[in-house]
């Protein structure tokens, strides 16, 4: 259960915005973080881990398609969202997971037009029951790819 109370506060002052901004623990519950990456997927184009693990559930940055080296793959969506999947599919396994695992996924396209050809690919990765999805038209991703896919998945 969330520790709702606010820490370090006298018995007779009243909270206030910033007291309600500090950092909340579960009681009796010590969550740690446990970074993954695949050495056949896409590297971080930032300061960020391609994924981390907490609990039971496993977090993967958005997807974009780039092989191991950093180069670009594809130049169709349908493309660009097979390769993305293939690297999402490389740190789920890094993490001891495979494509059933996940449960939420959520995909950007910087053209709704894709929606189809992206729609196809994606049903090729996962069996039913398919994982929650959210799919947004973005102005720009990386490295001017056209798709970028981020995951929620299950230990």
């Amino acid at each position: 259960m969330l520790d709702r109370t606010v820490p370090n506060l006298d018995p007779g002052r009243r909270p206030v915005a910033a007291d309600m901004l500090r950092p909340q623990t579960m009681k009796g519950c010590q969550m740690s973080k446990t970074p993954y990456a695949a050495a056949d997927a896409a590297p971080p184009v930032g300061p960020y881990s391609p994924a981390v693990g907490s609990g039971e559930l496993l977090f993967l940055s958005g997807q974009i398609a780039l092989d191991a080296g950093g180069g670009t793959v594809g130049e169709t969506a349908a493309e660009q969202a097979h390769k993305a999947l293939e690297n999402m599919r490389s740190l789920l396994a890094a993490a001891g997971l495979d494509m059933d695992a996940v449960l939420k996924t959520t995909i950007f396209l910087t053209d709704m037009a894709d929606f189809a050809a992206v729609n196809e690919v994606y049903a090729g990765f996962f069996t039913p029951p398919f994982p929650a999805r959210s799919t947004v038209a973005v102005a720009a991703l990386p490295k001017g790819l056209r798709v970028e896919i981020e995951a929620i998945a299950q230990r």
